[in-house]
């Protein structure tokens, strides 16, 4: 698999640097087509392409074509940083696919063409009809392999009444328009000195040696780590929130923009709330539910009984309104994207909602 990935890293720059001079020569464009019309030359030349399944290779031309496509798209919206396609160096290609043919599974046993029989862990069942197959490397060492399947999913019928409104912030990670609170485990904030060490320890090699790969497994370990413990929180919280509610509203916000202010930058990444938005819409069909994402303007400022915008600074941290109305902000927040979720689908009062 090694072996293959490094062909494929061959194919992939060769393609690159074609299309390239081609353009640069000859002002030529050359098609994702006739670059799969290459391939038997170069084989012929490099008889250790034939080791690679021939749809693997044309998958590898078509990533090139379509980091084209997306540069072309980037230039055209007027993006300063466009991002021209660039040559891939030694250990910077991690996945190989076989896009319709070569590979097959029975048991624990994955088959792959021009590979052999792989023994696998299978996670969880497959359904549906196996399309694709796609085999990733990690910077850990660990090997992946991930089935795109074709399939009808089971949708359980709209759970009438259950409502509620989701303000995610740094204090508390959710806070629910209920009143409870999901408190934030700041995954990267726990294995920050661990990370710090590893990274340390990691400069000191001197690079080329065994000890800096050993070095640089460590940070990749560490890394990993953090990943793991966030997705399966983000998961197994979304989880539980589509099986509960009905209509789940969040604020459509602007987390890259908000990735701008540098003293909370860090905090946010740690945070995962796209993540958890996306997890959650992602699970809603087949739990039965309807996520809504609302304009996020004023929610927090806004008093949720009343509607009087009451002014609050970050630190501030208890919504207080003259109409006497005492609550903790994120509540109040939660309150209000409930509100505007709800006038999204239809429903003109969260008491209306709730009888229903």
């Amino acid at each position: 698999m090694n072996q293959t990935l490094e062909l494929c890293r061959f194919v992939y720059n060769k393609t690159l640097a074609i299309r390239k001079d081609s353009w640069e020569q000859e002002q030529k464009s050359i098609s994702n087509y006739d670059t799969h019309n290459l391939l038997p030359s170069w084989k012929a030349v490099h008889q250790e392409l034939k080791m690679v399944h021939s749809q693997v290779l044309q998958e590898t031309q078509q990533r090139v074509d379509l980091a084209f496509k997306a540069f072309f798209r980037r230039v055209k919206a007027g993006e300063k940083e466009a991002g021209y396609p660039r040559f891939k160096g030694k250990g910077r290609y991690d996945s190989f696919t076989y896009p319709q043919l070569g590979f097959s599974i029975k048991d624990t046993t994955l088959k792959l063409s021009k590979i052999g029989d792989i023994k696998i862990k299978l996670h969880r069942p497959i359904e549906g009809v196996v399309k694709r197959l796609n085999i990733n490397r990690r910077s850990t060492g660990k090997w992946f392999a991930c089935f795109t399947t074709e399939y009808e999913p089971k949708t359980q019928p709209f759970k009438d009444g259950a409502v509620v409104g989701i303000d995610v912030g740094l204090t508390s990670f959710a806070t629910l328009s209920n009143g409870e609170k999901v408190e934030n485990p700041r995954f990267f904030r726990h294995d920050e000195k661990a990370l710090a060490t590893a990274q340390q320890k990691l400069s000191a090699q001197e690079k080329g040696t065994s000890q800096r790969v050993k070095a640089r497994k460590v940070v990749s370990r560490v890394h990993e780590r953090i990943t793991n413990r966030r997705n399966n929180f983000v998961h197994q919280l979304s989880r539980v929130i589509v099986n509960r509610f009905g209509v789940i509203a969040f604020e459509d916000l602007n987390i890259k923009g908000m990735m701008q202010n540098g003293h909370l930058a860090k905090s946010i990444g740690d945070a995962a709330w796209t993540q958890f938005i996306n997890a959650t819409q992602n699970k809603a069909e087949e739990a039965g539910s309807i996520v809504v994402l609302v304009n996020p303007k004023n929610t927090t400022q806004e008093c949720s009984r009343c509607g009087a915008i009451v002014k609050k600074e970050l630190k501030d941290r208890i919504h207080s309104c003259d109409c006497g109305y005492v609550a903790d902000r994120d509540e109040n927040a939660a309150i209000n994207i409930l509100r505007r979720g709800l006038t999204s689908v239809g429903v003109k009062t969260i008491e209306a909602a709730c009888e229903s």
